[in-house]
């Protein structure tokens, strides 16, 4: 057997890392059609992650973060990484979550679901949200904190009260859309967020927004949309529009 020539191509697209919770069923999905395969190049990895998501399965999650970062390919060049976990970067912190990431993987930047939020309600001069939550208050309750330390108001929150991750990933979208009207009803807010990476929201946004004449944001919209703008590149989920 004789040896072939052959050349290496640098690649175009910027490169973009995932870190998913081991149960969710969602994000990948919502990701594929956020940001188009032509627009970037997207890999995923697993973090480890109980099937409740409760703080401690959580502060569980904290320990593992940096091998499942670790578990992306060293040579992509990386120009962003999400840790695709809102409720879990509210507890951890997000500069625990950046430096536990950068520590893993190298990358230029890195980004969470609760940062991604931010920088969009900054970006549409948002100051007072209402958040539709699936987990219990216990879980709940530190996304909440974690906005109003921010400077992000919180007048109104409602929650389907869920532990199990299976049974988040199943809840209907017609429920979800459902809490967001009954949110928007208590008035008070100029945005709604929809927090948890593994909600089926992406095509109820459109209409929810319309139905409301209010801001819906989501967490994998805003996730896709910062790591769309940490890259350089359009984001098709841009909340600005």
């Amino acid at each position: 057997m004789s040896d072939v020539a052959y050349r290496l191509l640098d690649p175009t697209r910027p490169a973009m890392g995932l870190i998913v919770l081991r149960v969710d069923e969602t994000i990948e999905q919502d990701f594929r059609r956020y940001i188009p395969p032509e627009a970037a190049r997207l890999h995923v990895t697993r973090v480890q992650s109980g099937d409740n998501l409760t703080p401690d399965t959580i502060a569980g999650m904290e320990a593992d973060l940096g091998a499942a970062a670790g578990l992306l390919p060293p040579s992509a060049g990386f120009d962003v990484v999400g840790y695709a976990c809102t409720s879990g970067t509210a507890q951890i912190g997000p500069d625990r979550v950046r430096a536990l990431v950068a520590a893993g993987t190298p990358t230029r930047h890195v980004t969470n679901p609760l940062s991604a939020a931010l920088a969009a309600f900054a970006d549409r001069g948002l100051g007072r949200v209402g958040i539709v939550s699936p987990y219990v208050a216990s879980v709940a309750a530190s996304l909440r904190r974690a906005f109003v330390a921010e400077g992000v108001a919180v007048p109104e929150m409602l929650s389907f009260g869920e532990e199990v991750e299976a049974r988040v990933a199943r809840i209907d979208p017609r429920s979800i859309a459902g809490a967001a009207r009954a949110l928007a009803a208590r008035g008070g807010m100029d945005a709604v967020f929809l927090s948890c990476t593994n909600l089926q929201t992406y095509d109820i946004l459109p209409e929810l927004e319309a139905e409301l004449g209010l801001p819906v944001l989501s967490s994998n919209r805003v996730l896709a949309w910062h790591m769309c703008r940490l890259a350089g590149i359009a984001a098709v989920a841009d909340p600005s529009r």
